[in-house]
């Protein structure tokens, strides 16, 4: 690696979808830096205008003072901007960029996308260029040790739980159904999170159902069989809490027959620059929402009003709550610190605590995918045991118990062997 000087100017960007607390991001590395000397240099809009060399991305960076940070820390949004850009194809003019301003080192604010540029730019440049990298996404899905969350999954939920408990009001006040789909293209983390302090009637995250892909029926079937047990209890309302990623989980080419041959009406596929497909153009709660009346026609006496919303959009630029102001402030800190260690000089890394402590882990790619690694809901441990076991939902023993069976079927005017033929795959019953 290369021979480093001390760092006199520090660089800073924010990639992939806001997150509340990136402001207090910004501020503590700005602070610290200015208290050790050291210059920090500002890039509006994440690598959007490094990929063009250092001519166009001259107009579009400052050198941030205290006076452009100060009290930002508690606010919601990014002073940098932030955007998709995937520097990938342009790391020459992207390096060539950074040379050019005199940059040092490098702190980037962002989730797995943002990421995996970062440990690029460092090996790209030979380690010339040091990396920070300080995790945000409310998807919460970096692999950060034990529970350490991502900032902005905090405030993310904070805000989640607020509006679901409110339309948990509005479904039992006029008897309906609330199909809320969650933002997390990987994980469900978040809508998991969510549900579950928010007491939804059932929460449906990808991971349930591991590496298989499934037919839009199973999903539609998981819904209804909520409805089913949640009618046999006497209750004609509900909340369910469906994760982003289970569009990604849906069989592909029977979901992309659905989205193509409605002509619009439930949005349409298309690509990222990091070549992810674009969850927000997709109407997923839409498409699951008249899928589901016609998955019930059968059964005219579970008849009721869905409605449909996405949840997502209004929570990645809310005011951080304490937890996010307090813990983004640490990440600023500690990414400085990093970049003054000898293990920055070895390989960027991921900013992280772990008891208090600055833990930061090395930047690495995923080998088989070249991108960093995505944390995923344990679906094996007690946390989801435990959400689980408040979900209502048809469950094993609503078929191996004969009250239980014959309750749920009587519900939907199904004998109980009709009813396990119907609905048994669902827990491995049929």
């Amino acid at each position: 690696m290369a021979n480093h000087k001390p760092i006199k100017r520090i660089g800073m960007l924010v990639g992939g979808g806001p997150a509340p607390g990136i402001n207090g991001v910004i501020s503590a590395v700005t602070y610290e830096a200015l208290n050790l000397g050291i210059e920090v240099l500002g890039f509006q809009d994440g690598y959007r205008w490094l990929v063009e060399g250092p001519q166009v991305a001259q107009d579009h960076c400052r050198i941030l003072q205290i006076p452009d940070v100060r009290y930002i820390h508690n606010r919601g949004g990014s002073i940098l901007g932030t955007s998709r850009k995937n520097p990938e194809h342009s790391m020459d003019a992207v390096l060539a960029a950074l040379r050019h301003f005199g940059v040092d080192a490098l702190v980037s604010i962002g989730g797995d996308d943002t990421a995996t540029s970062a440990s690029r730019v460092f090996k790209h440049s030979g380690g010339s260029i040091l990396v920070a990298h300080v995790p945000k996404t409310i998807d919460n899905d970096l692999p950060l040790p034990g529970n350490t969350p991502t900032f902005g999954f905090e405030t993310a939920r904070h805000i989640g739980v607020g509006i679901v408990q409110n339309l948990m009001v509005d479904a039992q006040t006029t008897s309906r159904w609330y199909l809320i789909v969650c933002m997390g293209r990987n994980a469900g983390h978040l809508a998991l999170g969510t549900g579950k302090a928010a007491a939804a009637t059932i929460t449906v995250i990808p991971e349930e159902f591991e590496d298989k892909r499934i037919p839009l029926s199973h999903l539609l079937d998981v819904i209804l069989g909520a409805i089913i047990k949640r009618r046999s209890e006497g209750r004609n309302y509900g909340i369910a809490v469906l994760a982003e990623g289970l569009i990604e989980k849906v069989d592909k080419d029977e979901l992309t027959g659905i989205v193509k041959d409605s002509h619009g009406r439930y949005g349409n596929f298309k690509l990222d620059e990091f070549g992810h497909p674009r969850l927000g153009e997709i109407e997923f709660g839409k498409l699951i929402r008249e899928h589901v009346v016609e998955r019930m026609k059968p059964f005219p006496m579970l008849k009721t009003t869905f409605i449909d919303k996405d949840l997502g959009y209004e929570m990645r630029c809310a005011d951080p709550i304490p937890f996010d102001v307090e813990y983004t402030r640490d990440l600023g800190y500690g990414a400085v610190k990093f970049l003054h260690t000898p293990q920055a000089r070895e390989s960027g890394a991921i900013i992280n605590y772990l008891q208090g402590k600055l833990e930061p882990v090395a930047l690495k790619l995923d080998p088989d995918k070249n991108h960093m690694e995505t944390r995923i809901v344990d679906i094996h441990g007690e946390r989801y045991e435990c959400a689980r076991k408040y979900m209502r939902r048809l469950e094993a023993d609503d078929f191996d118990e004969s009250d239980k069976l014959k309750k749920v079927a009587d519900t939907v005017h199904l004998t109980p062997p009709a009813f396990r033929e119907r609905f048994g795959y669902l827990v491995g019953r049929a």
